[in-house]
């Protein structure tokens, strides 16, 4: 009996030998690891095989989205998987490959490049940079070193989605900088995962040259209209011999020059109606006498981007 009994002892502690090891509590990390996102091409990532360090290594996902590792007979995908799917997926690959029986794979990510996030417009320091699982409107535009003297009152985040086909859909959404800033909505901090362009656009300005007492670029009043009169006031009002009529040059949507001419006499004495302006439009007042000037000499004005600058042209313009 008691023979026996050692006999099963025996055979059991060999059998025991024969068992793979039991999963590890963690499997090995890797030196650097990013929030888990999904993986795509160009994207850093480090993998490690336990029990099988000839194995580990850190790769760069390929332009079509695979990775090759060593034995395998064919690539693995990698690109739109998370790091634990593609655990499964190299796992799955090694025991089909017949080698590694009970394969423990753990992967991290050490550097994205597919997840852009560009920042533009009137910032302090425009800036293209990956998103990191964590990063926020508010975070990005920090990124930026804020807004810049001059921005407007609005944020233009182009976010891409997965249309009704799973062909990817940009989608533009406004966002008000002083409900962002004011912290009044939490959910206009939106949250970007890579891939989204945000534009800040420069404050509508508009311009009044010629016979005025301060020629020069003014800002659009914020939410509310800006009409003739009141560029007028902005320049400090009109010089003597001033004509009598005035013009508006604005562009529309296809590009079009269009002159709006008004009686400058008419408007002053309140006898007709004010003329709502609109961003870039250039007001002209030319002389009772003399040359009127071109449009295209006008529109030189608004090459220059900055205030001084205009203003400094304006001066020099022949009148």
């Amino acid at each position: 009996m008691r023979l026996f009994s050692l006999i099963l002892v025996l055979a059991w502690a060999a059998s025991a030998q024969t068992q793979p090891p039991a999963r590890p509590a963690t499997a090995p990390a890797p030196s650097a690891s990013l929030p888990a996102q999904p993986i795509g091409p160009d994207d850093l990532i480090n993998v490690a095989v336990y029990s099988a360090p000839d194995l580990n290594r850190t790769i760069r996902v390929q332009g079509d989205g695979y990775i090759k590792l060593p034995l395998l007979n064919t690539p693995i995908k990698a690109q739109g998987l998370y790091p634990a799917a593609l655990e499964a997926a190299i796992a799955a690959a090694l025991r089909e490959d017949r080698i590694l029986k009970n394969p423990y794979v753990a992967v991290a990510i050490v550097e994205y490049h597919s997840r852009p996030i560009s920042v533009s417009g009137a910032v302090k320091l425009p800036v293209v940079f990956q998103a990191d699982g964590s990063t926020t409107l508010l975070s990005a535009l920090a990124q930026a070193q804020g807004l810049r003297e001059g921005a407007g009152r609005e944020i233009l985040v182009s976010q891409p989605q997965p249309g009704p086909d799973g062909t990817p859909v940009t989608f533009t959404r406004r966002i008000l900088v002083r409900s962002l800033i004011d912290g009044s909505d939490p959910s206009l901090n939106l949250k970007l995962r890579g891939g989204e362009e945000v534009r800040v656009p420069e404050m509508g300005k508009i311009y009044v040259v010629g016979n005025v007492k301060r020629p020069g670029v003014f800002p659009l009043q914020e939410g509310a209209e800006t009409t003739v009169l009141q560029a007028l006031a902005l320049a400090e009002g009109l010089l003597p011999f001033a004509a009598n009529q005035g013009f508006i040059y604005r562009r529309d949507d296809a590009g079009t020059k269009n002159e709006i001419p008004f009686e400058l006499a008419k408007l002053m004495q309140r006898k007709s109606p004010d003329v709502a302006l609109g961003p870039d439009d250039i007001i002209y007042i030319p002389q009772n006498h003399g040359k009127k000037l071109s449009v295209e000499a006008l529109e030189k004005i608004v090459l220059f981007g900055s205030t001084a600058g205009a203003t400094a042209l304006i001066y020099n313009l022949p009148r």
